[in-house]
C-alpha cells in the first residue's frame, strides 16, 4: 500500500530560515548547508555575469565593427579586381601621359634659356610690324615645380598684324600665355593704327639649385 507523505511547507520555510540566522562571515565554513549553496549559488552567478560583460560584451562590440567594415572592403575588393582587370590598360595609359609630360617639359625653358625666349617673343612682334612701346619682364614667380615670369608688354600697329602676332605668341614652341588684353584706339578702318596692352607670362622649369633651395626652406619652415 502506498503510503502519504504530507509536507508542512510552513515548517519547512521556517527550518530553511532558521539556516540563515546568526550566521558569522567571518567562519562561513561552519555555516549550515542552505547558506553555503545560496553562497555557492550567487557567487556563481556573480562570475558568469562578469564574464558577459568584460568578455562577451567586448566580442560582440568588435564583431559590430567588423560587421560595420563589411561593405568598405568589398568596395576595395571590385575596385581592386578591376584594376587587375585593366592593368595592362592602365600600364598602356601611364606611359602615354610619361610621354606628354616629357613633351611639356620641353615646352618649359631653362633658366639660361630665357633671354632667346625673351628675344622670341620680341622678334614676333617686330616681324609682324609692331612697335614696342613697352616690354618689362617682372618678378619671377616660384612654383612648387616651376617659375613663372609675367611680361608687361605694349605694342601698337595694325588690327591684323596685333592679330597675327598673337597667334605667333601661340604658336611658339615653349609655353607662353597672354593675359589681361585691353585694345585700345579701334577704329572701323582696319588698317588703322590700334595700341594692345597685356601681360604675357612664360614659364620654365627649375634648376637643381633651385629644387634644393625650395626644400631646405620647407624643412626650415617645419622645423619652426
Amino acid at each position: 500500500m502506498a503510503k502519504n507523505i504530507n509536507i508542512d511547507l510552513n515548517a519547512w520555510f521556517e527550518q530553511a530560515q532558521e539556516q540563515f540566522r546568526g550566521l558569522n562571515p567571518n567562519e562561513p565554513g561552519q555555516w549550515p548547508l542552505l547558506p553555503k549553496l545560496a553562497t555557492f549559488a550567487a557567487t556563481t552567478l556573480g562570475v558568469l555575469a562578469f564574464g558577459w560583460f568584460t568578455l562577451v560584451s567586448g566580442q560582440s562590440e568588435e564583431l559590430q565593427a567588423q560587421v560595420d567594415t563589411e561593405p568598405r572592403l568589398k568596395e576595395e575588393y571590385r575596385s581592386k579586381v578591376a584594376q587587375a582587370v585593366n592593368l595592362s590598360e592602365l600600364r598602356k595609359q601611364r606611359v602615354q601621359v610619361e610621354e606628354y609630360v616629357k613633351q611639356l617639359e620641353k615646352q618649359l625653358p631653362g633658366k639660361a634659356e630665357m633671354d632667346a625666349l625673351l628675344s622670341d617673343i620680341n622678334q614676333a612682334g617686330l616681324g609682324r610690324g609692331l612697335e614696342f612701346e613697352l616690354f618689362r619682364p617682372g618678378q619671377v614667380s616660384v612654383k612648387d615645380y616651376y617659375a613663372e615670369l609675367p611680361i608687361s608688354i605694349k605694342v601698337s600697329g595694325r588690327y591684323h598684324d596685333i592679330g597675327a602676332f598673337t597667334a605667333d605668341i601661340a604658336n611658339l614652341s615653349r609655353i607662353v600665355t597672354l593675359h589681361n588684353l585691353v585694345i585700345l584706339g579701334a577704329s572701323k578702318d582696319a588698317n588703322a593704327a590700334l595700341s594692345m596692352e597685356a601681360t604675357a607670362r612664360t614659364y620654365r622649369y627649375l634648376d637643381q639649385a633651385e629644387v634644393d633651395a625650395m626644400r631646405a626652406d620647407k624643412q626650415k619652415g617645419k622645423a619652426k
